[in-house]
């Protein structure tokens, strides 16, 4: 059964090469490694926003909370702060899935730098007439447009990325896509978390105003200086060559052929950012209920950075193992991993959340995190990434990336309602990994339905995607039309030059 298995495996392979062999697109030059790796590193490092302003959140949160005390705890906003820029990344993320396949890649990603930079800073100096009720609505309303910043980073911004790494040498061309994207997203949730520690003990921790303000106004930074650097790009090969942005998008067409495979894409990342983005924003609201009232900002902060910093060696260590097990295998160990991990915290909870282990409790609750970023952190944008053609992979990436966003926006309020019936604080956080853990194993399922990928999965599947459409009659031609070209002015591709797309 092995045998005939692996034969299977050839057969497909040299299928897809067949395939390949039959398109018309001449290969992409191999690039030198520093001018090949610069558009991958300036197209997929802005996600480290994401990370920062998604955690930085979190101490914001806590900072307020010990500022206004129940003034903030029972107004609204105390609920919103927190979740409100993952439905601007929501809106952020199909628009600009939108924009970047119809448009530009560089200009969709331009725009969405500049929406962050702007909207970040006006958070951090939120006012509204002297009155604190006002200034946490006018937070909570330029979060959400800092959220439709975050939300361009992706379609845009990881989309460019993965065709970028096309041009890099094979064999490593997940590992840099995964270092310039997901890795940076936990680096700027490490960031997220030490940035209020370090701000917190500069201002004594009683100048709250002055922590949560610089906390979020640090958040500016890093896009502006991404974005002088990214007036420098030019639009990714692949997109070039395989674009739809002159041409009538078949969605009919494309649904037929994606639908399946988006839905269990959208499904996994739903459930990932579920947990993650829920346990990121809540780390510190644990560390501090298990603190009470005697911890300081510094202690919880301080714990709360040791926690993400678990996140780092997951990313980093997963990275290559996707380009040796693939993303999918990876993706399936890693949510295993962290599922088994997930019911041993659950199991022993109640002693883990004493605070004379609190160090035990950091360690245990950060390998958990690690593994979901060795998973599905590391795996399933690349997932994204690659199962889909060029012409339509920005809107199919921003689809199952809004999935996820919506999921932990979900979370958000989720993770709140999953208490014990009795109230008991240690059977509520008892249940909460309980049901992440389920999760991650029903996540690891799904993932078997989806297709793999190797190094050349971009270049194969536009091959496949353009061979399908012309089974269905669709001019091919149509694939990276300029502006300045007609249909009409092109010539018509010879049915003897590909027999391999009509069988």
């Amino acid at each position: 059964m092995f045998w005939r298995k692996k034969n299977e495996e050839v057969v497909e392979e040299e299928r897809e090469q067949d395939v390949i062999a039959a398109s018309a697109e001449p290969p992409i030059d191999q690039k030198p490694f520093m001018q090949a790796i610069w558009p991958v590193l300036a197209c997929g490092a802005g996600l480290f926003s994401d990370g920062y302003v998604n955690n930085v959140i979190g101490s914001v949160n806590t900072t307020l909370g010990y500022q206004y005390d129940k003034v903030y705890s029972d107004s609204n906003a105390a609920s919103v702060v927190p979740a409100i820029a993952f439905a601007g990344t929501v809106v952020g993320q199909l628009f600009f899935g939108y924009l970047s396949d119809k448009w530009s890649r560089k200009d969709s990603l331009l725009i969405s730098t500049v929406i962050l930079i702007i909207f970040t800073a006006l958070a951090a100096g939120s006012y509204y007439k002297g009155d604190a009720v006002g200034m946490f609505n006018i937070l909570a309303a330029w979060r959400f447009f800092v959220g439709i910043g975050i939300g361009g980073e992706y379609p845009a911004g990881s989309v460019s990325c993965a065709e970028s790494s096309g041009e890099l040498k094979s064999g490593t061309r997940n590992t840099w896509f995964i270092l310039f994207t997901n890795s940076m997203i936990d680096w700027g949730f490490v960031f997220g978390a030490f940035v209020p520690y370090v701000v917190a003990a500069a201002a004594d921790n009683i100048y709250y105003s002055t922590i949560w303000r610089t906390s979020l106004g640090i958040g500016v930074v890093f896009p502006l200086v991404l974005f002088v650097l990214r007036l420098r790009l030019k639009e990714p090969e692949e997109f070039s060559r395989n674009s739809m942005k002159h041409a009538k998008t078949p969605y009919m067409l494309v649904f037929r052929y994606y639908g399946f495979r988006l839905l269990i894409v959208s499904l996994i990342w739903f459930i990932y950012d579920f947990s993650a983005y829920s346990f990121g924003i809540y780390s510190t609201a644990i560390l501090s209920n298990i603190y009470g009232d005697s911890g300081s900002l510094t202690t919880v902060f301080g714990w709360n950075t040791v926690i993400n910093l678990f996140y780092i060696p997951g990313t980093m260590i997963g990275a290559p193992i996707s380009d040796r097990l693939g993303p999918r295998n990876t993706l399936i160990l890693g949510q295993v991993l962290q599922a088994v991990v997930g019911f041993i915290m659950a199991g022993c909870y109640a002693k883990l959340s004493h605070p004379s282990v609190v160090g035990a409790f950091a360690v245990v609750y950060g390998i958990f995190l690690s593994f979901g970023e060795l998973g599905p952190g590391n795996n399933i944008g690349l997932l994204a990434a690659k199962t889909c053609a060029t012409g339509v992979r920005g809107q199919y990436y921003g689809i199952a990336a809004a999935f996820g966003k919506i999921g932990a926006f979900v979370g958000t309020y989720v993770f709140k309602k999953i208490v014990s019936p009795d109230g008991d604080p240690i059977k509520s956080s008892q249940y909460k990994f309980y049901v992440s853990s389920s999760l991650c194993i029903f996540a690891a399922g799904l993932a078997l339905l989806l297709p793999r990928i190797d190094q050349d999965t971009i270049t194969k599947e536009d091959a496949k995607f353009r061979a399908y459409l012309e089974s269905k009659g669709w001019d091919t031609r149509q694939l990276g039309l300029r502006k300045e070209e007609s249909i009409e002015s092109l010539p018509v591709e010879s049915d003897e030059a590909t027999p391999e797309t009509k069988a």
